[in-house]
């Protein structure tokens, strides 16, 4: 009889996919400026609808936007644009998939200034995560308000602080684990 390992309370109850990402995503540093535009992308598609929902069609949307290559994102044209409208596996928000595509050609302008996308966003915190010592979990801070305002400036969309901070939660430069969790 295996014991299972002490978890997040919110963790209860969801399925197998979101255990594994908040055993193996969640709070873990992240510098691969690949994973750092996907988790960005399915951040920007979480707005005003379910996490659950997006990480279920993480998958489809892996096929759906060339395994999250920002370079062939940024070139995406008004035939693709159409193609994703009417692609049923993803979630068809035709601005979060214009914005998909502005994030993609601001991320490589961040890319061209900073080296990598990794440089920029982990220099809001000089590369240390901030680790919450309390249960309580906030929606926003004062980093993700700044990293937002930032962002917009360098050309990102579809972003907010709300959405930032669960992007800076998804790839450790916050880890908000319970304090009894066992992947703090």
């Amino acid at each position: 009889m295996s014991i299972e390992p002490q978890r997040c309370q919110w963790i209860a109850g969801k399925p197998d996919y979101y255990v594994a990402y908040h055993d193996t995503v969640w709070g873990k540093p992240e510098h691969d400026d690949l994973e750092l535009f996907k988790w960005l992308v399915l951040e920007s598609f979480h707005v005003g609808l379910s996490w659950q929902l997006v990480l279920s069609k993480q998958t489809y949307f892996a096929e759906a936007f060339d395994q999250f290559d920002y370079h062939k994102i940024a070139q995406y044209d008004d035939v693709k644009v159409e193609e994703l409208s009417n692609n049923a596996n993803i979630i068809r928000h035709r601005g979060k998939i214009l914005a998909t595509i502005a994030n993609a050609q601001a991320f490589l302008k961040v890319q061209a200034e900073f080296g990598q996308f990794d440089t920029y966003i982990w220099s809001f915190t000089a590369g240390e995560t901030l680790l919450n010592e309390t249960d309580e979990r906030p929606t926003s801070s004062e980093l993700s308000d700044r990293v937002t305002k930032d962002m917009k400036k360098r050309g990102f969309k579809f972003i907010g602080s709300v959405t930032i901070y669960s992007y800076l939660q998804a790839i450790g430069i916050i880890n908000d684990h319970d304090l009894s969790c066992e992947f703090r």
